[in-house]
């Protein structure tokens, strides 16, 4: 049988009686049949509760700034599945997509691959084809038991370590970061794009041996003027561009991707470093549109760590009018300390449905009742995501803002809207 993309995205995703089962055993079962080894040249893992995509996003348009060909799978996607793996820097198209799911569908026989599993040996494959330079690969969930873990990768990344996905990972910083030590690999570099990471990150650093390159105590980023910070270890520094992408987070993001690269490799040209930077887009991250003399804000942001981002961001860039949220989130998601973060920023709610994430729907009265105890649960509810951005643009006038987030899949649903015309 001949499966498009859609057919096999569809197939996939049947193929495992759970979307998540943690471990590794049987990815690299089906990675030894594929006969895969290192997907590049080097590689760096990069891991975290936020700041992952950006800080692969930075590393990547750096590498290939520096010359290198760069292979980039990172997860979920907005749009479109494709988004997930990038071939020097362009998404990988269905004709190759396709021939990776057969080749693993091929491998596995009778062993049971999450969607997760499935894509990530995908791309592992394409990339061990592409004679890559550099491979930069997103853990999807923790760490330790992720399917990216099956690589030994040559630096390892954790950008912050935050509370999300407790059932999985534990209920607080410690046990989270003991899973996210997980992909640090003995006598290599571990770039902490934190200041304090929890102890549980560094007692594994420690034991194995891993080099801990720490934020605030082996490199250095500070503001320099409105439009250039300065990155800087002991003996050298240099002075960058503001990263295109908005946020305070994303100059530490940047530096964790400048750390991760000077560490791999420190003969990439200056150069490089700056254009990178520059150069670097990502969507969903307060991405920025206008209607009618109105800024909207659409931002993947969907944990307690996050919304403080967000917050720190509306409060340094104010707007002459009202700022609206809306606001959708998955079912296993604590959203009463989200919302929190935002009291006194946020003029009007919004709050919306999501129906394409299985298990994870929530309603916007299922959300409202849990909204209940702050000033977010008794905002308007709308059934879609699409129905709530034009509710809040029919109610915004010049010179308001409307902010969107709550998860990839609330932002997803608002970038086709306004992609669609709706």
């Amino acid at each position: 049988m001949n499966r498009n993309l859609a057919d096999w995205l569809d197939y996939i995703e049947r193929q495992h009686p759970r979307s998540i089962e943690m471990g590794l055993d049987r990815v690299r079962e089906v990675a030894q049949r594929l006969g895969l080894k290192q997907p590049a040249k080097r590689t760096i893992i990069v891991g975290g509760t936020n700041g992952k995509g950006s800080t692969v996003a930075f590393i990547e348009a750096i590498a290939r700034a520096g010359g290198w060909k760069v292979g980039a799978y990172t997860s979920p996607h907005l749009l479109r599945y494709n988004e997930r793996v990038r071939i020097d820097g362009e998404e990988v198209g269905d004709a190759a997509l396709t021939e990776a799911f057969e080749a693993v569908e091929a491998a596995r026989g009778d062993v049971p691959l999450t969607y997760f599993e499935f894509g990530t040996l995908a791309a592992l494959w394409l990339f061990q084809r592409s004679a890559l330079d550099l491979a930069v690969l997103e853990v999807g969930l923790g760490g330790r038991l992720d399917a990216v873990n099956i690589v030994d990768a040559d630096v390892a990344v954790i950008t912050t370590v935050d509370i999300d996905h407790v059932d999985w990972l534990g209920p607080d910083r410690e046990s989270i970061g003991a899973e996210k030590a997980g992909i640090a690999r003995a006598w290599k570099p571990l770039v902490l794009g934190e200041i304090d990471p929890p102890s549980s990150v560094l007692r594994r650093a420690y034991a194995i041996g891993a080099s801990a390159i720490r934020a605030g105590s082996d490199y250095f980023h500070d503001p320099v003027d409105a439009t250039h910070w300065r990155w800087r270890e002991v003996g050298f520094e240099m002075e960058l561009p503001n990263p295109q992408l908005a946020a305070p987070a994303q100059q530490a993001n940047a530096a964790a991707a400048v750390a991760a690269l000077r560490a791999l490799d420190a003969r990439l040209p200056l150069s490089a470093f700056a254009a990178g930077i520059a150069g670097a887009q990502l969507p969903g991250r307060l991405q920025r549109f206008e209607f009618d003399g109105v800024e909207i804000r659409v931002d993947v942001g969907h944990n307690p760590q996050a919304a403080r981002e967000l917050a720190a961001w509306l409060r340094a860039h104010p707007v002459p009018g009202r700022t609206l949220a809306v606001f959708a989130a998955l079912a296993d998601k604590d959203v009463a300390p989200v919302v929190e973060a935002f009291d006194g920023l946020v003029d009007g709610w919004h709050l919306a449905g999501i129906d394409d994430a299985g298990a994870r729907n929530q309603d916007a009265g299922a959300l409202a009742a849990k909204l209940a105890p702050t000033g977010a649960g008794a905002g308007a509810r709308h059934a879609t995501v699409a129905r709530a951005l034009l509710a809040a643009l029919a109610q915004a006038q010049a010179d308001d803002r409307v902010l969107v987030f709550g998860s990839f899949h609330t932002a997803a649903a608002a970038l086709d809207a306004l992609r669609s015309g709706e």
